[in-house]
């Protein structure tokens, strides 16, 4: 009986090992994903940034109709 449940924890730890490992690795996953969105977010604000800010100022050329 002393045998059945060493091996039964050792299964047990084994499994939680492999599942710490995958959860490691989905966590840097994120932890880049992450990051990359928070690149294209500042990008689109400097983006936007620049657009309202040329339409706040003077037009840069005259209007068709004139």
């Amino acid at each position: 009986m002393g045998d059945e449940r060493l091996i039964n924890l050792e299964a047990r730890y084994e499994w939680l090992e492999r599942h710490v490992g995958e959860q490691d690795r989905a966590m840097a996953e994120l932890g880049e994903e992450i990051r990359r969105l928070r690149r294209e977010i500042a990008a689109l604000r400097e983006e936007l940034g620049e657009e309202s800010q040329a339409e706040d100022g003077e037009p840069e050329e005259r209007p068709p109709h004139y």
